[in-house]
């Protein structure tokens, strides 16, 4: 009968574990990172939007009267987003912060970006990402 000598043939199944486990972990702590810088580019996104529909429901109102809706201005959108996330201090909480503003006739449209610097390396994936946020707010003028 022979015996076989097994000493230290755990040894790489442990070590195999254990970075599998390792990149498990990255991938979720990055992972959260992107959704936690996500929701709050969505709520800048959402506040954004508001404080733009805010001041053209202002500016029509007291220029044009009321009517059934506000005309909204492209320019004088992207103004007052740009002022809310100046005031805010955005830019210094998300350096790197982009913003497009997009209208149609009765809608302030806001998309906001970041590059995320990634907590954990994770081979094959780059050291950062951009996230976004979306909103959209409605300008109605109602009696």
């Amino acid at each position: 009968m022979t015996t076989h000598d097994e000493h230290g043939s755990i040894t790489p199944l442990i070590i195999g574990f254990a970075l599998v486990v390792a990149l498990l972990v990255a991938v979720v702590v990055d992972a959260s990172a992107a959704y936690l810088r996500r929701q709050g580019l969505d709520s800048l996104a959402d506040a954004a939007a508001l404080a733009a529909t805010d001041g053209l429901q202002g500016d029509a109102v007291y220029t044009h009267g009321l009517d059934d809706r506000a005309e909204i201005d492209p320019a004088a959108a992207s103004h007052y987003v740009a002022e809310y996330l100046s005031e805010t201090g955005a830019t210094g909480r998300y350096p790197g912060l982009t913003w497009v503003v997009s209208t149609t006739a009765t809608t302030v449209v806001v998309r906001v970006a970041a590059p995320l610097d990634l907590p954990l390396r994770v081979p094959g994936v780059g050291e950062s990402a951009t996230v976004t946020g979306d909103a959209a707010a409605v300008v109605v003028v109602s009696d």
